[in-house]
This record gives structure tokens, C-alpha cells and sequence, in this order.
């Protein structure tokens, strides 16, 4: 669906029969609710789930420094430095997604992205995907910030781009990012 906080894609069939699924919440930043499913004991129990939107990390690498942005997070009330982020729209692949939020948060246009990794995320609570997207070939734009997104561009050393993603307060999407992309071979 587009920008209404929900992923894109459908759910696969369930292995587990679900006898009734329902949305207790929903605001345009995520959808919450439950689905009754039969267990394979035969009993049954409440999952409750968060759903939202499909999600991309780009990690971006020019002249040996990987670009960080520094934002101010109200959920966890403090400041952080983390890679680019942003929601894929509906009909946009990862790495179109990431080329945008790349070149709307730091006002850089990559010329080549390739995806890293797509996974799940906290898969007891969220149905939320995540892909992480390496770009490079990097040259300046005009950035084209959201009206709620007051950050700053930051460059990272490739060599400590690990320990400046692991200094506190620190996140989960920041910290996979660089650890996939040293685990590739690309920092």
C-alpha cells in the first residue's frame, strides 16, 4: 500500500491455521493487531503484531568515507548517528528507494546501487522488511528534506566506520549496514 504505514508485499499462506486476524490500531505510521492461530497442539493463542512500511538502509561509500547522517530521535529522546534511511514507496525496488532517500537526506546521487541483504525484522512483534542497499559513485545534489527531518551529513572514515556505528546511542539498522557491507568486502 502506499504511504499509509503498511508493507507493500502480501503475507505468505500461514503454516499455522489462522482463525481470525484483526486490526486494533492503525495511523498512518503503522497498523497494529492480531491474528488467532491453532497451534499445532491444537490450542490456540493471540499473536499481536506492529506492521509497517517496507524500509531501506543505504550504505554509502565515496573516497574512502562512508556517509552517516546525525538526527535527533524522539522515540529513544537522543541524538544519533546513523546511515540513510527511509519507507520504499509502493512500486519502487530497494535500490530506487535507496537512491532517493540518499539523495533527499544528504543531497548526494549515487550512480551505481546494488541490494546487500533484505530480511525480516524483530520478527516476534513487527511484520516489517528491511532491505540494505551499498551505493557509490557519489556526486553532490540538492537535498530535499521531509518537513518532520532536521539532520546533518556526516562522513565516516571507511576504517572506523564500525566503531562509530557501535558508539551508544546507536541502532540496529546502522549497525547491520556496516556489518554487512565489511562482511562483503565493501568497507
Amino acid at each position: 500500500m502506499n504511504g499509509d504505514g503498511r508493507r507493500h508485499e502480501s503475507l505468505p499462506d500461514p503454516e499455522w491455521p489462522v482463525l481470525e486476524s484483526a486490526v486494533e490500531y492503525e495511523t498512518g505510521w503503522f497498523t497494529g493487531g492480531y491474528d488467532l492461530v491453532e497451534q499445532p497442539n491444537g490450542s490456540t493463542k493471540r499473536y499481536y503484531w506492529a506492521e509497517l512500511a517496507t524500509a531501506v538502509v543505504v550504505i554509502a561509500v565515496e573516497d574512502g568515507q562512508v556517509i552517516f547522517v546525525e538526527q535527533y530521535r524522539p522515540t529513544i529522546r537522543q541524538t544519533q548517528l546513523e546511515l540513510p534511511a527511509g519507507i520504499v514507496e509502493g512500486g519502487e525496488s530497494y535500490t530506487q528507494a535507496a537512491e532517493r532517500e540518499l539523495r533527499e537526506e544528504t543531497g548526494f546521487d549515487a550512480t551505481s546501487s546494488s541490494v546487500l541483504e533484505e530480511c525480516w525484522c524483530s520478527t516476534g512483534v513487527l511484520r516489517h522488511r528491511r532491505g540494505f542497499v551499498f551505493a557509490e559513485g557519489l556526486t553532490p545534489v540538492e537535498r530535499d528534506l521531509d518537513d518532520n527531518e532536521f539532520l546533518s551529513v556526516h562522513t565516516v572514515p571507511v576504517e572506523e566506520a564500525v566503531k562509530v556505528s557501535r558508539e551508544q546511542p546507536t541502532n540496529d539498522a546502522t549497525l547491520e549496514g556496516v556489518l554487512l557491507a565489511r562482511e562483503e568486502g565493501l568497507l
